[in-house]
């Protein structure tokens, strides 16, 4: 039996290798067994980190590996990082302190901040302080530190110093990664303890994400989700995720034009 059982779940793997993501059902039919064994191999696949799990059925572990630099990242998913960033600045009101990190998504926030007045904005991004300079309505504070190359923004000693003598209203960040298990994870490790700082002086953490961040894991652990004070996420993402982490607690919006 337990040999029937190892070839099964190397049949599985061999299956979603090659088709990509299948719903339980579909499984169920190939191999002629029932869907609850199915669902229970699949759990077991995904506890030792050799299938994902999905809203319905699986998927292939994907491989995650750092990503790409700033300038080259702005073009993917932009709609719906436009859609997130709207919707962030919707829940900024006058007279807040907040603070914008580094990323596209969260660049898309500064753009909708164009215009408005009586805000400070805080931030470690040359992205976001070169879309607000020009804001004489904006107070904005630069901070400064040692320069990431690839994401234009600024980390270490330096940054975190600053960043103490601070008291934000509300932070809106982008993370690489999200797992309902893990957390929130970082693809450079350099970067974790400037992110610590940011979550521990902002009374209100916004996490802005796609759907293509969910349930990827980075080397680099963050935090836990329940720092998380809100997500804004777009339309695409699972909605089995969605409940999942409302029911921590944490508000969710789904932002769409």
């Amino acid at each position: 039996m337990e040999e029937i059982f190892d070839d099964r779940l190397d049949r599985i793997v061999e299956i979603l290798s090659q088709k990509g993501r299948i719903r339980v059902s579909s499984l169920s039919d190939m191999l002629q067994v029932s869907e609850s064994t199915i669902r229970r191999d699949l759990d077991y696949l995904s506890e030792m980190g050799k299938v994902q799990r999905v809203h319905g059925g699986a998927m292939p572990v994907e491989k995650t590996t750092r990503e790409a630099p700033v300038v080259l990242r702005q073009d993917v998913n932009s709609v719906e990082k436009q859609y997130i960033g709207a919707a962030a600045a919707g829940l900024i009101n006058e007279g807040e302190t907040i603070f914008i990190g580094s990323g596209t998504t969260s660049l898309e926030v500064a753009k909708n901040l164009v215009g408005r007045k009586n805000l400070t904005v805080v931030t470690n991004a040359l992205t976001v302080a070169n879309v607000l300079a020009q804001e004489e309505q904006i107070t904005l504070v630069i901070l400064g530190g040692v320069m990431r190359h690839s994401e234009l923004s600024c980390i270490g000693h330096i940054t975190d110093q600053a960043l103490r003598e601070i008291r934000m209203d509300k932070a809106f960040m982008g993370i690489p990664g999200i797992s309902l298990k893990v957390g929130l994870t970082n693809d450079y490790l350099p970067e974790v303890m400037t992110d610590r700082t940011i979550f521990s002086v902002a009374n209100e953490l916004i996490l802005l994400a796609d759907h293509t961040k969910f349930e990827r894991v980075y080397s680099a652990f963050v935090s836990d989700l329940s720092q998380v004070s809100t997500l804004v996420t777009d339309s695409q993402t699972d909605p089995e995720i969605i409940k999942k982490i409302e029911s921590m607690g944490i508000k969710v919006i789904v932002a769409s034009n």
